[in-house]
């Protein structure tokens, strides 16, 4: 018995080979899984649902592919989970339920393998940013986003390439520490919830991060960001004393399970 979670794959138009190795991910690792967690970024951007009756779009070809091995591994007993990142916080009710999975609110506390976790995509754990931290309140907003999925599609697209250029030069200029997480908040959630163990992406640094939260030891995972030739994933299996494990693979050499 094993569960997977993945996060930050940024799939696009752009990036065939990992579109590619994540397809293969779904139907060669994740295949007999429980449960596959998808913490946020799946995609580079997401416009909206209706991206999904535009053919002509190149990210419209590779949403249904991603739904037909999701739809596929959730029909045969996985369940699939998805969350959403900063990236594509307009995923919808269509493509969700298209993908047979179920959305996760951004921080959710699940028991996963018998291991009390709190997830999340991470980045309301950087609290630092402040700039992106009020992007983030405005952009979360029903009607902003109302107001957003009124726009044409095309204007849409226009929207979201200079958001990303934007927040690119931004990123740019802002000190390392203000990139990566408040430890601070980390320690605030965990004891919100009552867990040691949790798990995240979006900050792009994998790694096991020890902590303690009320005197108790704790852990922080940091799932890794997907190229063209590796992904990252986090296994938890049903085993006594058996903890999360990250690993990084190769996205031609995919592991088992």
């Amino acid at each position: 018995m094993r569960t997977l979670l993945v996060a930050d794959l940024h799939l696009s138009g752009d990036t065939p080979e990992l579109n590619q190795g994540f397809y293969r991910y779904l139907e060669h690792t994740a295949a007999g899984a429980d449960a596959l967690y998808i913490l946020g970024d799946l995609f580079d951007a997401w416009i909206g649902d209706d991206l999904l009756d535009v053919n002509t779009h190149p990210l419209s070809g590779i949403a249904q592919e991603v739904i037909k091995r999701l739809r596929t591994l959730s029909s045969d007993g996985t369940a699939v989970y998805l969350m959403h990142g900063n990236r594509d916080f307009l995923l919808g009710e269509r493509f969700v339920a298209a993908c047979q999975a179920m959305l996760l609110p951004d921080i959710e506390e699940v028991e996963i393998q018998g291991v009390p976790t709190v997830i999340l995509h991470g980045d309301t754990l950087c609290t630092q940013d402040e700039a992106y931290m009020a992007f983030r309140q405005q952009s979360r907003d029903p009607e902003w986003q109302a107001q957003m999925l009124a726009l044409p599609l095309e204007q849409r697209v226009a929207l979201a390439q200079s958001l990303r250029m934007q927040s690119g030069e931004a990123n740019a200029n802002k000190a390392e520490a203000i990139m990566d997480v408040t430890q601070q908040e980390v320690i605030k959630v965990m004891a919100q919830y009552g867990v040691t163990t949790m798990i995240h992406g979006h900050t792009h640094r994998p790694k096991v991060h020890d902590l303690t939260v009320e005197e108790v030891p704790a852990k922080r995972y940091v799932l890794g960001d997907w190229d063209a030739q590796h992904g990252w994933d986090i296994v938890v299996e049903r085993a006594d004393h058996t903890a999360p494990r990250l690993r990084q693979f190769s996205l031609t050499e995919l592991p088992d399970a």
